[in-house]
């Protein structure tokens, strides 16, 4: 689960690198290493955040019970991978940043010139563009991960986080070193389709915690408790309970009709 989230925003983030630097070819080619340096700088101060993320939730848990900083950090977790599971918001807000990081280098590279101040701005500008681009994506993995860092312990966190980032790795160096025209969109899709299935897993397991923590009450299923095995709890968070399995069913009304949503908008803007 850690590994497909770290790599589907790892895929976002090359996605925008890749719209920003498309047009810094030739003589132009310079003006990317100031926007790797963002990157780079991005990087690192995603694991600062992720320190000071780490550092408040333990500080927490000397004031907070386990059940109930579990079941609050997995409620913001759920909210996040909500909004990035949201094909609505992608369509609208998200198609918005590439179009706003693509206007700001247009904007830098026809007023930056090697003179003065101009190029520092310049410089400076760009490397806030690579900073940007990675920040944005490398902010919500940290909230989304302290969740699990708080149930299952750095270790599986830091061993999912280097998965996700190898894969991501593997892509950049395709995609900036080799210069590969790789499927984007079909990246994108089928590493959507696996978050879903990553959703509905956290959406079960975060109703469950609340149960426990109780927010909210434990209603069973009769009909449900002899045909759902141990297993299915075990492994995909499905539990003979009205409260999980109404949560899941929203999640998934959720994501897909903001689907549909996005793709109805997308029609209406089409010309006839």
């Amino acid at each position: 689960d850690i590994g497909i989230l770290v790599f589907r925003e790892g895929l976002e983030c090359i996605l925008v690198l890749a719209a920003i630097t498309a047009s810094m070819t030739g003589a132009r080619s310079s003006c990317r290493r100031p926007v790797a340096w963002g990157a780079g700088l991005a990087f690192l101060a995603t694991l600062v955040t992720w320190m000071i993320a780490v550092r408040i939730m333990s500080a927490l848990s000397d004031n907070v019970s386990a059940l109930n900083l579990q079941a609050a950090t997995g409620l913001l977790a759920v909210v996040v991978l909500l909004v990035i599971m949201n094909w609505f918001f992608h369509k609208i807000y998200w198609g918005g940043w590439i179009r706003a990081h693509n206007r700001r280098r247009k904007t830098l590279l026809t007023h930056g010139n090697s003179a003065g101040a101009s190029r520092t701005r310049l410089i400076w500008g760009l490397i806030l563009l690579g900073f940007t681009s990675l920040y944005r994506e490398g902010f919500e993995v940290v909230l989304f991960l302290q969740t699990y860092h708080l149930r299952l312990g750095g270790g599986v966190v830091l061993q999912g986080a280097l998965l996700g980032l190898a894969l991501s790795g593997f892509v950049a160096i395709l995609t900036f070193v080799m210069q590969q025209r790789l499927p984007y969109r079909n990246m994108l899709v089928t590493t959507g389709i696996l978050l879903g299935g990553v959703l509905l897993v956290m959406v079960g397991e975060q109703a469950q915690e609340m149960q426990l923590a109780h927010w909210i009450s434990t209603t069973p299923v009769a009909a449900l408790q002899s045909v759902i095995p141990d297993w299915a709890g075990l492994w995909f968070a499905v539990f003979p309970t009205y409260e999980t399995l109404i949560a899941q069913t929203i999640a998934a009304i959720i994501v897909i009709g903001s689907y549909y949503a996005a793709r109805r908008v997308r029609c209406t803007a089409e010309p006839v």
